[in-house]
C-alpha cells in the first residue's frame, strides 16, 4: 500500500474569506517526482484546470512551469483577493498510485471545523467537487458526522454548482461544491443539459468555458 501524504499544509492568507477545498493532489507531488508544467504548490498539477480556470477569469497571465515564479505568482493573487487552500485529506492508503478519489483508502481528514475557528472571516468554501464517494464535500459531511457538536449543512440551491449552508459558533458559512476542476470530470460536464445548451449556440464552448462561467460567480 502507498502512503499517500499531503505534501502541502493548508495555505490561508490572514484576509482570507473564501477556502478552496480539495482532497489530495497526485501522488507524484508526495514523491516530489514532477512532470514539465507542474508547479510545486497547491493545484499545481499540468492535468488539473484549476488554475487554467482562475487565469481565464482574472487575466493573471500566469507561468505553467516549476519556479518559484509560478508558485509567488499563485500566492499572491490568493493573498490579494483573500483566498486560502485547506484540502480535507492529510493522507490517505492506496493500492494503486494514481489520482483518483475512488482509491483513497483510511483517508486522514484534516480538522477544517478546526481551521474555520481559527480563521473567522471565512464565510465560503469552494468544494473542487461534490458528494460523490470520496469527493471533498463527501469528506467534509464525513468530518462532521464524526464530531461531537451538531452541526449540519442546509441545502440552498440544488442545481448545479449545489449550495449549502451550516452554522458555527453563530457565525453563517456558505459551501459552494463546484464541478471538478480535473479532466475526468469533464465526461460529467458534457452530459449536463445546461452546457449542451451553450454548446448548442457556439460549437466553439468547450468544458473549459462552462467551468469559467461557473466558477466566476463564486470567486
Amino acid at each position: 500500500m502507498f502512503h499517500h501524504k499531503h505534501p502541502y499544509p493548508p495555505y490561508i492568507p490572514k484576509n482570507a474569506t473564501k477556502l478552496i477545498v480539495g482532497t489530495l493532489p497526485p501522488p507524484r507531488f508526495t514523491q516530489r517526482e514532477f512532470k514539465p508544467g507542474d508547479v510545486d504548490f497547491c493545484y499545481g498539477s499540468r492535468d488539473g484546470l484549476l488554475w487554467i480556470i482562475l487565469d481565464k477569469i482574472f487575466n493573471l497571465n500566469l507561468k505553467f512551469e516549476n519556479t518559484p515564479e509560478a508558485i509567488s505568482q499563485r500566492k499572491a493573487f490568493l493573498e490579494k483577493r483573500g483566498i486560502g487552500v485547506c484540502d480535507m485529506v492529510a493522507s490517505s492508503k492506496r493500492e494503486k498510485i494514481d489520482a483518483s478519489d475512488l482509491g483513497i483508502q483510511e483517508p486522514e481528514l484534516r480538522d477544517l471545523i478546526g481551521i474555520l475557528r481559527e480563521h473567522k472571516k471565512i464565510d465560503t468554501l469552494l468544494f473542487t467537487g461534490g458528494n460523490s464517494k470520496n469527493g471533498p464535500e463527501y469528506f467534509f459531511r464525513r468530518h462532521l458526522k464524526n464530531r461531537d457538536e451538531d452541526i449540519k449543512m442546509k441545502i440552498i440551491s440544488n442545481d448545479v454548482p449545489r449550495v449549502h449552508q451550516f452554522v458555527l459558533d453563530g457565525r453563517l458559512i456558505k459551501t459552494v461544491s463546484l464541478t471538478a476542476p480535473s479532466g475526468s470530470a469533464n465526461r460529467a460536464v458534457g452530459s449536463m443539459a445546461l452546457y449542451k445548451e451553450m454548446k448548442q449556440k457556439d460549437k466553439d464552448f468547450n468544458t473549459i468555458d462552462f467551468r469559467v462561467l461557473q466558477y466566476k460567480e463564486w470567486f
